[in-house]
């Protein structure tokens, strides 16, 4: 135990998503051995970030305008609409060539942590399909208890909508054994199995 700024400074970072107490130390000890304008220069980055980000108005994603970029980009496919759990899976399937619009649900139903559909961006979510012309919507939250929860009260949500609601496939890595696979994991592949062409 530490005293003064120097505790209270462990004491905030072990608040952090996956730093517990040994690394909350670590970083801060860290942080103390930096030049005081590179730890001015973490500090501004933290306050800016906090006031001049926040969600884009139509799907929720992280952005420093009212519409994020892929919002505003007029050259996205306007059929298609991707829902995610957070702003980091935009990127992810950004990288992964998706070309169609997001609605970000800030979350995933959770009733052990009193997440429930009412804390999720649902309401604007059904909204949207509402407004805009929706073919299709794919459910890409996580393939967890979570994820596979939120997406299943999703598609019953929306099935009286009339839209083609469709589902990731999720299985094994490529480069993955199957003796390190669990249950889920193998089941969800073995579903989601499809034929080779030779």
């Amino acid at each position: 135990m530490y005293d003064g700024p120097v505790q209270d400074l462990i004491d905030e970072l072990g608040r952090l998503p996956g730093i517990g107490p040994k690394s909350a130390q670590r970083i801060a000890f860290y942080l103390l051995k930096l030049p005081k304008t590179e730890a001015q220069e973490l500090a501004t980055a933290i306050v800016e970030v906090k006031e001049r980000i926040g969600f884009c108005e139509r799907c929720w994603n992280i952005s420093e305008n009212q519409l994020c970029i892929t919002c505003g980009d007029p050259e996205r496919q306007t059929g298609t609409l991707c829902v995610v759990e957070e702003p980091k899976d935009v990127v992810a399937l950004e990288r992964a060539g998706f070309r169609g619009r997001y609605h970000v649900l800030q979350g995933a139903l959770n009733p052990m942590e009193g997440i429930g559909p009412e804390q999720l961006r649902i309401r604007e979510l059904v909204a949207r399909i509402a407004d805009e012309d929706v073919d299709e919507l794919i459910l890409c939250t996580n393939p967890n208890i979570e994820g596979e929860a939120t997406a299943m009260y999703l598609a019953r949500q929306l099935q009286p909508l009339g839209l083609k609601v469709t589902r990731i496939a999720s299985g094994l890595p490529v480069g993955g054994d199957l003796e390190y696979a669990d249950e889920l994991t193998l089941g969800r592949a073995l579903e989601g199995r499809r034929e080779l062409q030779a």
